[in-house]
């Protein structure tokens, strides 16, 4: 038993403090060098790559789904825009279903004799321009021979154009990009078509969608989510009200126009105006514009200039008089909001954000003006925009400071 207790002793004088060293391997996470990696490290890793691959999977599947979920937020605008008539039939008697489809069929016969009237109206001025071109050219070439003193000839240009490499180029590519454009319509097709699907079941099953969205949320919460229902389809009803009368009011000077020109086909040329510049953003103007100005040029290139210059005129004068003033009274939005929400969902979702933009803004605004909490304003001359009067003049405080 010696040799131990010496080995003990000698071992105790060597710790500091007089401690006994640690004989076994560490306990817990602490990692000695050359020890194993903590516990809690593999799992960490592990999640943050399961998070990195779910938002990964969500960003692509968004991407992927982003078409689709347009669809579906136009098909809403639409519902709530037939929601009132839909509403009112069924009070009448009728069934949500029924209802439902009679709005939408009077809507969809309406629209097509319209664009079948419109195609066949298009069609005979196509084939004046196309029979009549000739003369037309003729008085262009006498009027440039008379002007600038040239021996120009319609068979010389003709040939030319014929012979011409822009337009063996222009043939060859229209020909191979029908394929493109035969795409193009089937994919507008489909898309109109999903559109009325989403928007048809949206309007005939409201209520059981209001029930199935309120049974989720407690009694408050539902009080809440059917007065933001209410007020879309208020503001959405109110917004389509005034581009209708702006499309009324359009269509209503441009036939004046167009008749007092002896522009034929003016009844239908007004309205196709109205529709297209209110319905259609952004490029709806000058799509509306195009097809007044292609058959009055049929009958004189001057009243095509006319007929372009009346249309510049009153774009500006709707842009900066009528559509600020008849859209803010509608959805109770002041203009430049109005305005400035048409750029920022033109922004961010197109033509569409543009469109739906104006009443999604006025429901929002409407819905939170009910929880601002608002006070009495002082009678404060300067929020009237006034400045109160100084008591002290400028005069006087110069006599003042060279008094000093």
């Amino acid at each position: 038993m010696a040799p131990t207790d010496e080995t003990a002793q000698v071992a105790q004088q060597a710790s500091p403090l007089g401690t006994t060293p640690p004989t076994g391997p560490p306990t817990g996470d602490a990692a000695v060098p050359g020890g194993r990696m903590p516990r809690w490290l593999p799992r960490a890793m592990v999640l943050a790559l399961a998070l990195i691959a779910v938002f990964q999977l969500g960003s692509w599947a968004f991407h992927q789904l982003t078409g689709l979920l347009i669809n579906i937020l136009i098909a809403f605008f639409l519902a709530l825009a037939v929601e009132p008539a839909v509403s009112w039939m069924a009070s009448r008697g009728l069934r949500r279903g029924l209802a439902t489809f009679l709005v939408f069929l009077g809507s969809t016969i309406a629209i097509a004799g319209f664009f079948a009237l419109l195609g066949s109206m298009l069609a005979g001025q196509i084939i004046k321009l196309v029979e009549g071109f000739p003369g037309y050219l003729d008085s262009v070439i006498n009027w440039i021979n008379a002007h600038f003193r040239t021996d120009l000839k319609r068979v010389d240009i003709q040939d030319s154009l014929l012979k011409s490499d822009w337009l063996r180029k222009y043939v060859q590519n229209s020909a191979t990009g029908v394929l493109d454009v035969s795409a193009q319509v089937l994919g507008g097709l489909f898309q109109l078509l999903t559109i009325a699907l989403f928007s048809f079941y949206f309007a005939a099953d409201g209520p059981r969608l209001r029930r199935a969205l309120c049974s989720v949320l407690p009694p408050a919460r539902q009080a809440e989510v059917l007065r933001a229902w209410e007020i879309a389809v208020d503001k959405t009803g109110g917004y389509l009200y005034s581009r209708g009368l702006m499309a009324l009011i359009s269509g209503v000077a441009h036939y004046i126009l167009l008749e007092f020109l002896g522009v034929p086909y003016a009844p239908v040329l007004g309205v196709w105006v109205g529709l297209v510049s209110q319905f259609i953003p952004t490029i709806g103007t000058y799509l509306a514009g195009a097809l007044p100005m292609l058959i009055a040029f049929t009958i004189d290139p001057w009243y095509a200039l006319w007929v372009l210059i009346f249309v510049l005129v009153y774009q500006q004068f709707e842009n900066y008089v009528l559509q600020p003033k008849l859209t803010a009274k509608a959805v109770n939005i002041h203009p430049a909001v109005a305005f400035g929400s048409v750029v920022a969902g033109a922004a961010l979702l197109g033509a569409v954000g543009a469109l739906i933009a104006i009443p999604a803004v006025a429901t929002l605004q409407a819905f939170l003006g009910a929880y601002v909490k608002r006070y009495d304003v002082t009678d404060d001359p300067r929020v009237q925009g006034h400045r109160p009067r100084k008591s002290v003049t400028l005069r006087a405080r110069v006599r003042r400071l060279f008094s000093r």
